[in-house]
């Protein structure tokens, strides 16, 4: 008898001190918009994102739940949790970012000793690490990040 496991496309390794949900939310975030999670493509079920991240089902209930919530899963009746399209972004949000994070990067930059020149590096290098499928919206952001 044959059985079709699904398998979680992203690992992670759990940060201590730093909220499981909110890491586990990143990580799959970061997989949609790297492409390693295609549009249409199945999302893990509650109960194989537990098992193969080690977090509790009830975690993996609230992650997914979320997800969906923000436009990132969709469900589909007979089929499951998909990954959807990524969800545009909200009014406000890149104010948010260009505003309230790059401040607590600065702030945090500053405390460990490093320069402007290593965070615009490591700012690239992450840009860079980022380009997969979604390239050309990645470029477009870029685009509209530094004309406004």
């Amino acid at each position: 008898m044959c059985h079709i496991t699904t398998v979680t496309p992203f690992k992670l390794t759990l940060a201590p001190g730093k909220s499981i949900f909110d890491q586990v939310v990143f990580a799959a975030t970061r997989a949609i918009l790297s492409g390693v999670l295609q549009p249409g493509h199945e999302f893990p079920s509650i109960r194989t994102l537990a098992a193969d991240l080690k977090i509790h089902p009830n975690t993996a209930h609230k992650v997914v739940q979320h997800l969906i919530q923000e436009r990132w899963l969709d469900v589909r009746p007979g089929i499951g949790t998909v990954v959807a399209e990524p969800p545009k972004a909200r009014r406000g949000d890149r104010r948010r970012l260009l505003k309230d994070e790059v401040e607590q990067l600065v702030v945090e930059a500053r405390r460990v000793g490093a320069d402007l020149d290593e965070i615009v590096e490591a700012i690239s290098d992450a840009w860079e690490s980022m380009r997969g499928r979604h390239d050309h919206r990645n470029r477009r952001a870029l685009e509209d990040v530094s004309t406004s």
